[in-house]
């Protein structure tokens, strides 16, 4: 059984745990990672999830993302999902989320880093992931569109695609 830590509304621990898949009791949070990376070409590498997925079953989604286990950081959460999910092993060293996003029971930590990998190199973890491709922003939201995708907000994407060039609010100087 996995365990996931507890935190307060400000983040921080509040010494509780739940086991995964469970919903945090009021008043407490856990947190999930999602990452995302990005190649030279500004494609995103992207999953399509398994069918017995209890959450969007068989949707298109970012490259990889899932619970952030008890004693674990985000960034060593997202090393792992990527490695379990994809097979892809790259260094998260000094890496932090771009962005985190609230839900009602956690917090989402967004990592968006740059990289390359070979599709057909992939090991896909069998109960997690049925396939993966690289995909442009504009062939992302026409799969959100058609129902294909997690359905994200419509400005989720193009959130992401933006943000990978320069951490932060801000455009990047010139």
């Amino acid at each position: 059984m996995e365990w996931l830590d507890l935190y307060d509304e400000q983040r921080r621990p509040n010494g509780g745990r739940m086991a995964r898949g469970g919903y945090p009791p009021a008043g407490s949070y856990f947190t999930v990672v999602h990452l995302c990376l990005f190649d030279k070409q500004g494609r995103m590498l992207i999953q399509r999830r398994q069918s017995g997925k209890r959450e969007y079953p068989d949707l298109w989604d970012v490259t990889a993302g899932g619970a952030v286990q008890s004693g674990e950081t985000s960034v060593e959460a997202a090393h792992r999902e990527l490695l379990e999910e994809l097979g892809l092993d790259l260094d998260l060293t000094g890496q932090r989320p771009y962005l985190t996003v609230n839900f009602p029971g956690g917090f989402d930590d967004v990592f968006l880093l740059e990289g390359e990998a070979d599709v057909t190199a992939l090991r896909l973890q069998p109960e997690e992931v049925r396939d993966a491709r690289w995909a442009t922003q504009e062939e992302i939201q026409a799969m959100r569109r058609r129902g294909e995708f997690v359905p994200y907000y419509p400005s989720y994407i193009p959130t992401l695609f933006e943000m990978r060039r320069c951490m932060g609010f801000c455009e990047p100087e010139e």
